[in-house]
């Protein structure tokens, strides 16, 4: 066939292998469908090249193309979203083999298979998957190369080497490019809806809501302080704050729900205290809140305070964000409180847990202050037969009523939940706070990882002269939980990363995989920030701290220098081995046949086939003629019968020529 002749067996080979390559890295998040198209694709086209089965039709390609994107749809419910898009283009990426009949569509198909390498960076940009992703650029580049070596009929693994040798060349030139050319926004960085959610917690909150988040070993987002790192116990990291509860839900305060005089925040007294400096790098959340430890504050453009004295931003975290605050952990909050926000925080639905609420308005009669009412409330969790654990029994109608009389076992959620509504039911202006406690101090670069499963719900309470203080009655049934963490808050349970079996984090006492994790834990987040979160501004730093102030002229200058300087180089060694290119073991010894030759006065003519020289060498000195047309016919038997031959028989029959030479006469 035509068209089999056109495309060379290594090539094609080099083609399937670079397509599963691509395949590799998205395998988590695509039907298994998808893995079925490309088995079956590689292997009709296998046969289409043997001979053995002919190209699919015109009306067989078309169905396939409308049972792919029927597929699709009923995998994913739609087509709009990264995941089904995604998809769509790894299905054409798959049927397009089967299309493979010219060189003119191995091209399409290799440079589809460049920008499919760059698709993976739209889910994660982790260092590993960066090294993966440049193997695959050089397979890729193999079947490219493969594709202009026209009669190799057997798969090369050699073939490999020149690839790899071009991507090293490029790599210098690839620094430059990264440090010095201006940053613009890659296509990763573009808002796309995900048609997968993202973990974290949510902007409400439920019994049950966060002991399903604390199931994820996920890092959630990354700490460095800039002096000492507090103790595990006060790394209440706030995100949310919930102040109405409705239809058995907590949930923040809509805008449209504030007047526009309780909008803003008010100012702490915080001259006595030496504020914590530090910066947050933060997965995707696809949510505009932050988190920051008590009372924070931040000069960086983009960050804005809440009334409730919490961070956010005016669009949605839609990638890695790094942010510096400050915060003030013994500022005192709201000493004054208004009259609005006591009302919105004492609201409770009529008629709700009731018996909850009786058990509140006793306590409290027998109570002196609201202090000591807060504490009286605390001593009870801690004296009555309360369980701490990741799996609570479900709650129907008067959630609260059940868990306090009833189940009695919790995760945070429930014991923050029972709290405030004892408060607001006794008087007490209380709220509910959403976010993350604790996190595991990486000492190898002294970073403070914060995870899903650190996710936690406490408690905010306002007292007479105090303002809002932080409650945590968890730490009344579970103090473990708050001083060592959710680990050994569940040891005895052993229900902690229960659906993981697989994740280090599970394997934290065992000491050489620990230090391997937390090594590389480190080394991504130097990753993250410094190659992952290179921006415009840290550029501009960069070269400031190295050449001073930068203008526009000398940033050009810099920039073609930079280039020239790596080019030139790459370009040396190119021509160089261009002009001083290397014959083969089979092609050296036919160049010193030559050379004795030569010194008998029979010099072979620039571009003389090897037959031809053997003959003017018969005519010239005939007691030479049967000796190099001996030797002529055994080395074209080697140069041009190479790829029948086996490796053994090659190198015995290569000593058998070396052999005659030196058996001139």
């Amino acid at each position: 066939m035509t068209g089999q002749e056109l495309l060379p067996r290594n090539a094609l080979v080099w083609i399937i292998i670079s397509q599963f390559a691509l395949l590799a890295p998205h395998l988590a998040r695509l039907p298994v469908w998808v893995i079925l198209v490309y088995l079956v694709a590689a292997c009709w086209r296998t046969m289409v090249h043997q001979g053995r089965w002919s190209y699919p039709r015109r009306w067989t390609k078309l169905g396939l193309i409308l049972a792919g994107f029927g597929a699709i749809v009923a995998s994913y419910g739609n087509l709009l979203g990264l995941e089904p898009m995604v998809a769509l283009l790894l299905t054409a990426f798959a049927l397009k083999l089967l299309e493979l009949v010219q060189r003119k569509d191995a091209y399409v198909l290799l440079f589809l298979g460049y920008f499919i390498c760059v698709t993976s960076f739209l889910f994660s940009q982790d260092i590993v998957l960066v090294l993966y992703s440049l193997f695959t650029v050089v397979l890729v580049t193999t079947a490219l190369v493969a594709l202009h070596q026209p009669g190799e009929n057997r798969f090369r693994p050699g073939t490999i080497r020149l690839p790899a040798t071009m991507l090293a060349q490029a790599f210098p030139l690839m620094l430059v490019l990264f440090f010095l050319f201006p940053r613009i926004g890659p296509l990763w960085t573009v808002p796309v809806k995900s048609h997968a959610a993202k973990t974290g917690v949510s902007d409400f909150m439920k019994p049950g809501d966060i002991s399903s988040l604390s199931q994820s070993g996920e890092m959630a987002f990354t700490v460095q302080f800039e002096g000492p790192i507090p103790a595990q116990s006060a790394l209440y990291w706030r995100g949310l704050v919930f102040s109405v509860l409705e239809e058995g839900a907590w949930r923040s305060l809509r805008r449209s729900e504030i007047p526009a005089a309780e909008t803003r925040p008010s100012i702490p007294d915080k001259a006595d205290e030496t504020p914590l400096a530090y910066s947050v790098l933060m997965t995707p959340t696809r949510q505009n809140w932050l988190y920051s430890l008590r009372y924070a504050e931040s000069s960086q453009s983009g960050l804005l305070s809440t009334a409730d004295f919490r961070l956010f931003t005016p669009v949605e975290i839609e990638d890695q964000f790094r942010y510096r605050a400050r915060s003030w952990l013994a500022a005192p909050l709201d000493i004054q409180l208004s009259s609005w926000r006591r009302r919105a925080e004492l609201a409770l639905p009529e008629g709700e847990n009731p018996r909850s609420v009786q058990l509140a308005r006793d306590m409290r009669a027998t109570s002196n202050s609201d202090a000591e009412f807060v504490d009286a409330v605390l001593g009870w969790f801690n004296r009555e037969s309360f369980v701490y654990t990741l799996q609570p029994p479900l709650l129907g109608q008067n959630p609260m009523d059940q868990f306090l009389f009833q189940t009695r076992r919790g995760f945070c959620e429930h014991y923050a939940y029972a709290f405030v509504l004892m408060m607001r039911a006794a008087g007490v202006p209380a709220r509910v706070i959403a976010g993350y406690q604790g996190g595991e101090v990486n000492p190898v670069n002294r970073t403070v990882i914060v995870r899903q499963f650190d996710a936690h719900a406490w408690a905010e309470v306002w007292l007479p002269g105090q303002g809002w203080v932080r409650v945590d009655p968890t730490g009344a049934v579970a103090p473990e939980r708050i001083e060592f963490g959710l680990e050994q808050a569940l040891v005895t349970e052993g229900s902690f990363l229960a659906n993981s079996p697989l994740s280090l984090l599970r394997y934290r006492g065992v000491g050489w995989v620990n230090m391997l994790r937390l090594r590389y834990e480190a080394l991504t987040y130097r990753w993250q920030s410094w190659v992952v979160g290179f921006n415009s501004e840290q550029q501009y730093q960069l070269l400031e701290d190295l050449f001073g102030s930068i203008r526009a002229r000398n940033f050009v200058i810099l920039f073609l220098v930079s280039g020239i300087l790596v080019l030139v180089p790459v370009a040396w060694l190119l021509l160089g081995r261009r002009q001083q290119r290397r014959a083969n073991a089979t092609q050296q010894c036919y160049l010193d046949f030559c050379t004795l030759l030569a010194r008998r006065g029979l010099s072979r003519d620039p571009g003389e086939a090897p037959a031809s020289f053997a003959h003017r060498v018969a005519l010239g000195n005939p007691a030479l003629a049967g000796w190099a047309q001996q030797f002529t016919r055994d080395f074209n038997h080697l140069a041009y019968a190479h790829d029948g031959l086996a490796a053994g028989e090659y190198r015995r029959l290569l000593a058998a020529l070396r052999a005659q030479l030196r058996q001139i006469p």
